[in-house]
């Protein structure tokens, strides 16, 4: 059988698979090529000492790796000329001089079926005149998310430049994806979003999935009252959304139940926050395995209020067992039943309501659990979403193949 030559283009490197992008991401390379129907060459930012450290688990993913030097992180005092650019500025970011050579170099010296570009962000690492079938996986629509930082945003001149940045996504979204033989969306939602908003006839939604070994489930636990939150507190979102948990719904939390614990997991939490000193609240910081830590809590919650695509996040609390509690936008895109697999809550009261409710009642507990862990093996297996894109991958190439056939 002849493998799908396969290059994937990836603006950050994948390990520690610590952000819900990357666990994405590595789950549908792994799917991709444990199928044995694609030959994958990885492209992203690595040093040496990454490339040596996570050599094992790329070679779960990709065939081969290419590596260009990472840039320099920089404070955010020094990114603010990239406000001035006419690209949203995490994506004038991510087009580095070493990352623009390294694509283009690999992308000539050898034939590929089908270029993947990871995130949208990546289309900036695009080479001129690419002659092959190319695939955008998209992972949010990233427009929404600055549009809804905007409504949230708590000065005038914070509003401004979410909206500025917002308007430039906008733009370079709808003229990006419009580029690519086909675009992958990770939700019918975002899908319908792309097709309405940018008029595209492209995009393939495919499901989230999570991987069901890894993530095995267990019943919920009795015992010390405790709440967890996972997620990278370097993202804008997950920020927001802890800190409005922590101001507004645990206070509601802690007044009716003084034992409750809040366990929020995720790297780089902002100083502001876990120097806050709230009764009750700690932060992990990094961790290497997120199930050491969340396990034991009675309620898992997702209190999002900006924010985009879906949260891998929900599958992975349920495919563990825990009982989720999540807002609308929190749980967006996600095919799941309020009351039948989690419990919907918007605003703080209803959200601290539900939270001590999954605390009080183990029925209720163990009734969501199951529930949930059997709809994510049934639909959402981390293999499920890697055949849906590997479909995705082959209607690509077809598309291509079949416009330069001779009429």
């Amino acid at each position: 059988m002849t493998r799908l030559k396969v290059a994937f283009v990836s603006p950050v490197f994948l390990f520690p698979a610590d952000a819900g992008g990357k666990i994405r991401t590595g789950n549908i390379l792994r799917g991709l090529k444990e199928s044995g129907r694609f030959d994958i060459t990885l492209l992203s930012p690595a040093t040496v000492e990454q490339q040596r450290e996570w050599q094992g688990e790329l070679d779960k993913r990709c065939e081969r790796f290419i590596g260009w030097t990472p840039s320099t992180p920089r404070p955010r005092w020094q990114r603010a000329p990239d406000l001035l650019s006419s690209l949203p500025i995490n994506v004038a970011a991510d087009r580095t001089p070493a990352a623009v050579a390294a694509v283009e170099q690999a992308l000539a010296a050898e034939r590929f079926d089908v270029v993947v570009f990871d995130f949208v962000h990546a289309a900036v690492l695009r080479p001129v005149g690419l002659k092959c079938a190319t695939v955008c996986f998209t992972h949010n629509v990233e427009a929404e998310i600055f549009e809804r930082h905007a409504r949230m945003a708590a000065s005038t001149p914070l509003r401004w430049l979410w909206a500025s940045q917002a308007a430039k996504m906008r733009r370079f979204e709808r003229e990006a994806l419009a580029r690519f033989t086909r675009v992958v969306a990770v939700s019918e939602r975002d899908a319908k979003m792309f097709e309405k908003n940018d008029g595209l006839t492209t995009v393939r939604a495919i499901p989230t999935g999570v991987d069901l070994d890894f993530f095995s489930w267990q019943a919920p636990a009795d015992g010390v009252p405790t709440v967890v939150f996972t997620g990278s507190m370097d993202w804008e979102a997950n920020v927001d959304g802890i800190r409005f948990y922590i101001d507004e719904v645990w206070p509601r939390v802690r007044a009716r139940l003084p034992s409750a614990l809040l366990r929020v997991i995720g790297k780089n939490p902002p100083a502001a926050l876990v120097q806050h000193d709230v009764p009750g609240v700690s932060f992990t910081g990094f961790v290497d395995d997120v199930r050491d830590h969340a396990r034991g809590a009675q309620a898992f919650v997702i209190p999002l209020r900006v924010g985009g695509g879906t949260r891998i996040k929900a599958f992975e609390a349920m495919a563990m067992g825990l009982p989720v509690v999540s807002t609308s936008i929190g749980i967006e895109g996600l095919d799941v039943e309020d009351g039948t697999h989690f419990l919907r809550a918007d605003g703080a009261e209803p959200l601290a309501d539900a939270t001590l409710r999954l605390i009080a009642d183990g029925a209720l507990r163990l009734r969501l659990s199951r529930a949930a862990r059997e709809l994510v093996e049934a639909q959402f297996g981390h293999r499920v979403a890697a055949e849906a894109f590997g479909r995705i991958l082959l209607e690509a190439v077809a598309a291509i193949e079949a416009v330069k056939a001779p009429q």
